[in-house]
């Protein structure tokens, strides 16, 4: 999947409202953006966090960050502030939207094929032993 790139009137619409939570820390403007947009990258594209590209940073000190914010409710203050406006319609990260292996749907899972053990014909014609 191709990166996602904030446009800058978005991240300056974003930016003021980050600053306005007391109880995270933005740090960096330029990181702080590259970690909004790593995390729309992540929701985006469904990959696992370990697949976040080299570009965004790294993969683990990302999830860490977004983990804080989600404990600290960061994203959905984000999503109620900017739910009417439709300019960022996509940033809203909407959580409802969950990929999931097809068998949670009601696929028949795959099995392997039972074969039988070679060994299990030549056990059922010898005697009985007890150990």
């Amino acid at each position: 999947m191709a990166t996602v790139e904030l446009p800058d009137q978005q991240w300056e619409e974003i930016l003021p409202f980050l600053r306005s939570c007391s109880d995270i820390y933005v740090g960096q403007e330029t990181d702080c953006r590259r970690f909004i947009e790593a995390v729309l990258w992540i929701a985006r594209s469904g990959a696992q966090w370990r697949l976040l590209p080299e570009h965004y940073g790294s993969w683990n000190s990302v999830y860490k960050r977004f983990a804080r914010w989600c404990e600290k409710g960061i994203w959905e203050k984000m999503h109620q502030h900017f739910i009417h406006d439709p300019d960022m319609e996509n940033l809203i990260i909407d959580s409802t939207i969950v990929r999931a292996h097809p068998c949670a749907a009601g696929a028949s899972k795959k099995r392997a094929v039972k074969l039988p053990r070679l060994w299990d014909a030549a056990e059922a014609g010898s005697v009985p032993r007890s150990t």
